[in-house]
């Protein structure tokens, strides 16, 4: 392996052999650490001359990320990392930062590109400086979406305290391998494993992110790779991964959730290695990691200088780390049961943010978004798990109207208020959140103390008399992988149970073509300001089927000038469905 700089170091000596290797690749073609050190040297340079020192960060590609936050740094800038760019998590952004980087909507007038002086291109930049441990470099930023808006504050001691922890763990099974991932950098997790870790380390990363593992195509004759990812990821492996793909990965990293054994032993037999699961927070960092083989039990062992203790009142698990901003004691939202000095095992979380596809979801803040509302009086929100159904999460809403939500009720029917508390939301609320099931009552049921139960509102989701069938869901759940002005890329994964599915065909089901265009619409509606009548469509074609279970892409593109929505569902399949879709004031001519 490379020589490995320390990460407060990097850069601080700009000159060698070092400057040649590839730092990462882009599109197949190599990115030195010159070509580094010189986006560095220019974002320092334009940074240093705009007041101010908090910046919020924001691109999917992870070179250019890398120049800019290590620009940033060199520029004495904090840096604040959002999850994603939806309004309310700008609008959180606006009281606590100074300016914008990356990929931000154009009204945030965020600074994108660096250009290069003659200088710079040629390699002639000052010299850097060392990074100095106690300087606050970044916030995790965490959006409204996902509970109350937060910042947790890292200093650059806790980063590289970290990354140091990292390679003394398994440095050595990874080599030099290259770095590819299927997770953001604008979290923690991600941050680490594919940019900050490598940085230091000497290894090259991939400066895309794979939005499905039959991305993932190794070069001929290309070094090995480390694949970092998560359960939502893994949970969908590729049914027919070649043998060339899997020999090109030599380890494999799961983190931001309990990896399910049969998940774990799937992807060790498609991908050649058992995933390495990595167990922390944004606010502690890493903690335990396990990697469970043949006869593996399920405990985490803990990592190296993390102290760590269990809370004998309630089980809650407390610790002690370098990663952490002070020496002192630590308590997480889980209950660990001690299995010996090294290992525990987690028993379940004690607060009310939960995790679906890996997003941590407060359930508090959910129902504060849906009282704030003048349709609601009063709602209650839980995570339903669904162990036999592929669909194994949703959130699910107990709602109390009002006078005006009764009225639409009435009035327009149950889709139609589903649909207008859904876009209510959807500002503050990341798709994957948003209530999948909906129950509208006279009041909240309350036992003989005048509590609401978890019971007592499970049991009303249970089959309604007469029916025989559960409500079947109507949505495909959803995931947000890039946005910008006028386009929208999203993730859609179709249960299984859709409702759509029933009588459309009996023994091959296959999604109607009237519910794609109708799902483009809605998300459409959700993400531009579309104007109000449909007038009609354009080009519309359906070359693939969709069927139970698969997971599409859906493409949005917003043309104000024409009025028209442009949009396109793909998979590693092909291309399934496409069209465009014209609105107006007025109705359309007949």
């Amino acid at each position: 392996m490379p020589d490995s700089p320390n990460l407060l170091t990097l850069l601080s000596e700009p000159s060698g052999h070092w400057q040649q290797r590839p730092f990462a690749w882009r599109d197949g073609k190599p990115l030195s650490h010159a070509w580094l050190a010189a986006q560095v040297a220019a974002w320092r340079r334009l940074l240093s001359t705009h007041a101010g020192s908090r910046f919020a960060l924001y691109t999917s590609d992870a070179a250019a990320f890398a120049g800019i936050l290590l620009g940033a740094w060199q520029a004495g800038k904090t840096v604040y990392l959002p999850g994603d760019v939806l309004p309310a998590t700008c609008a959180n952004l606006g009281a606590l930062v100074d300016g914008y980087l990356g990929d931000f909507p154009p009204q945030y007038a965020p600074l994108t590109d660096a250009a290069l002086t003659a200088a710079e291109a040629g390699g002639a930049w000052p010299a850097f400086q060392a990074l100095q441990p106690d300087f606050p470099g970044l916030v995790i930023y965490t959006s409204g979406s996902t509970g109350e808006p937060q910042a947790v504050p890292k200093f650059l001691s806790q980063l590289a305290a970290e990354v140091a922890t990292l390679e003394l763990l398994f440095g050595d099974r990874m080599g030099n391998a290259d770095i590819v991932a299927t997770v953001s950098h604008q979290h923690i997790y991600g941050l680490l494993f594919k940019v900050l870790w490598p940085l230091a380390a000497g290894r090259a990363m991939h400066a895309r992110q794979l939005d499905y593992l039959e991305e993932f195509q190794p070069q001929p004759g290309a070094k090995p790779v480390v694949l970092v990812s998560s359960p939502a990821h893994l949970k969908r492996l590729p049914a027919a991964f070649s043998a060339g793909q899997a020999a090109a990965i030599c380890t494999i990293f799961s983190s931001g959730g309990p990896l399910p054994p049969a998940v774990a032993a799937a992807a060790g037999q498609a991908l050649g290695s058992i995933p390495v699961e990595v167990y922390g927070s944004s606010e502690t960092g890493g903690v335990a990691w396990r990697q469970r083989g043949a006869g593996a039990d399920d405990s985490w062992q803990v990592m190296p200088a993390v102290a760590w203790r269990v809370v004998a009142a309630d089980d809650v698990l407390e610790i002690r780390s370098p990663h952490l901003p002070d020496a002192g004691w630590h308590a997480l939202a889980d209950q660990v049961q001690a299995v010996d000095r090294q290992h525990f095992r987690l028993k379940g979380r004690v607060d009310r943010i939960v995790k679906v596809e890996e997003k941590r979801i407060s359930l508090d803040a959910l129902e504060r978004q849906l009282t704030a509302m003048a349709q609601v009086a009063d709602a209650r929100v839980l995570l339903v798990e669904q162990p036999e159904s592929q669909q194994r999460q949703r959130i699910a809403a107990f709602v109390v109207l009002s006078a005006a939500g009764s009225d639409i009720l009435a009035t327009h029917g149950k889709l139609a208020l589903n649909r207008l508390l859904r876009e209510g939301m959807a500002h503050a609320v990341e798709a994957i959140a948003l209530p999948r099931s909906w129950r509208y009552l006279d009041a909240l049921p309350v036992n003989a103390q005048g509590k609401t139960t978890r019971a007592d509102l499970l049991a009303l989701l249970e089959p309604q008399a007469g029916t025989g069938l559960a409500e079947a869901p109507r949505k495909p759940v959803e995931r947000l992988l890039e946005q910008e002005s006028h386009r929208v890329l999203m993730e859609l994964t179709v249960p299984a149970d859709l409702l759509y599915f029933n009588g459309h065909f009996e023994g091959a089901p296959i999604l109607p073509g009237v519910v794609q265009l109708d799902w483009a619409i809605s998300y459409g509606r959700r993400y531009f300001a579309l104007a109000p009548q449909f007038l009609g469509m354009l080009g519309l074609k359906f070359q693939r089927v969709i069927t139970p279970g698969m997971v599409v892409q859906l493409e949005l593109l917003h043309d104000p000038q024409k009025s028209s929505l442009a949009f396109r569902m793909f998979s590693a399949a092909g291309q399934h469905a496409s069209g465009r879709v014209t609105f107006g004031a007025g109705h359309a001519a007949s």
